[in-house]
């Protein structure tokens, strides 16, 4: 979903007010792989995935990649604690494949909060769809079985299979590659 469309699903701009608003939003490509934050940094930026796919991870004591978060087409992406209170980002923000990235930075996501009252509105409605995925993660995490996190998984990001990893993916639903093999083997297959 382009930026434009995405904008106004959420809040009904007049032409004027988009324009200006997407004047503040700067387009990126990103190859794959790309980190666009690192642990410890103060992430600078809330993208909009116009194309492509994110992630968020740590590393855990072992130093093994733990995913946070994946980041789809139509969401924004950013590590939030970091962006929005200029705290050292406890995440890494890498794209996983090439996409098209749009970002604005705190200051000027701000003066359209102050300039725009719909602004505030976008801004809220995104943070309350955010959070309800947070909280819906959460509950998978600690009530559901793994395959039943598997099946939320792939209805939050339908394609993720194709796009990301599988040791990104085990990761992300709290369980070992082995596990998702199993859970995916009993998958009936597509023809």
């Amino acid at each position: 979903m382009n930026i434009s469309d995405f904008l106004m699903s959420l809040v009904s701009f007049s032409k004027d007010e988009l324009n200006d608003i997407l004047n503040h939003f700067e387009k990126e490509s990103v190859l794959k792989n790309e980190v666009l934050v690192q642990q410890g940094d103060i992430c600078n930026y809330l993208y909009y995935v116009e194309q492509g796919m994110g992630r968020s991870y740590y590393l855990n004591e072992s130093g093994r990649e733990i995913t946070q978060w994946f980041f789809g087409v139509g969401k924004f992406m950013t590590s939030a604690d970091s962006f929005f209170q200029k705290s050292p980002s406890l995440y890494y923000l890498e794209v996983l494949e090439d996409s098209v990235l749009y970002r604005i930075s705190k200051s000027n996501i701000d003066k359209l909060f102050e300039k725009y009252p719909k602004m505030e509105k976008l801004g809220r409605l995104a943070s309350i769809e955010m959070l309800t995925r947070v909280v819906n993660k959460l509950n998978a995490i600690q009530f559901q079985t793994a395959k039943e996190r598997y099946d939320y998984m792939l209805a939050e990001f339908p394609d993720i299979v194709y796009q990301v990893p599988l040791g990104h993916i085990a990761s992300y639903l709290g369980m070992s590659q082995e596990t998702l093999s199993r859970i995916r083997k009993n998958e009936p297959k597509i023809m």
